[in-house]
């Protein structure tokens, strides 16, 4: 693009980014109750495969803030977060099978508050969770795993905000692109002689 001087402002309604923080933590023989078993009623024990996380986001539970007084654009920011996660397994009949458990990281941490205002701040926590390895475990709760689990997590402190930005226009969107198996297309792209090198 030629000209760089952005054409005209705009008003969006997006999230802004206060603060944030990354905690990255590996726990080890972390018990996992597992239910809605697909298919239903595993023939045990079970064999453990692989877990991961389910969503992008947990969910935020017994958050307490509390602005330091020494450190007023600060605050202790302390809540659980409940992250959804599938357990992958073979059952004692030889077959796959699915189950979701929740694992919960407490977090307790110092971040940047913004400044008073109408519209109120929110934590957010985006988190990616990979569970390496597990070994059944029954317990009184159900069926269990006890796992090793890695977890990321990005916490936010967030408001939805409008802002006026400036604008180069809209986006050009480029036309899809077929997939195809043509075994000759790779062949057909390339150019008819090499590149010469001056």
């Amino acid at each position: 693009m030629s000209n760089c001087n952005p054409t005209s402002r705009v008003c969006i309604q997006t999230k802004k980014v206060f603060d944030a923080c990354l905690r990255q933590t590996s726990l080890e023989n972390f018990t996992i109750v597992l239910t809605n078993f697909e298919p239903p009623n595993p023939a045990l024990p079970l064999t453990f495969v692989a877990g991961r996380s389910i969503t992008a986001l947990a969910t935020v539970e017994n958050l307490n803030v509390t602005r330091i007084p020494d450190r007023p654009r600060f605050g202790r920011v302390e809540a659980d977060l409940v992250i959804p996660v599938r357990i992958n397994y073979v059952d004692a009949m030889g077959r796959e099978g699915v189950g979701t458990g929740t694992v919960t990281l407490h977090e307790d941490v110092i971040m940047l508050l913004p400044e008073p205002s109408i519209m109120p701040f929110q934590v957010e926590a985006a988190v990616s969770v990979i569970i390496p390895e597990g070994r059944f475990f029954p317990t009184e709760q159900g069926l269990t795993f006890v796992c090793t689990v890695c977890i990321s997590v990005i916490l936010k402190i967030v408001i939805s905000v409008e802002l006026i930005i400036p604008t180069f226009g809209y986006a050009v969107i480029p036309p899809c692109q077929d997939f195809t198996q043509d075994l000759c297309s790779g062949f057909f792209e390339l150019p008819l002689f090499p590149g010469v090198n001056i």
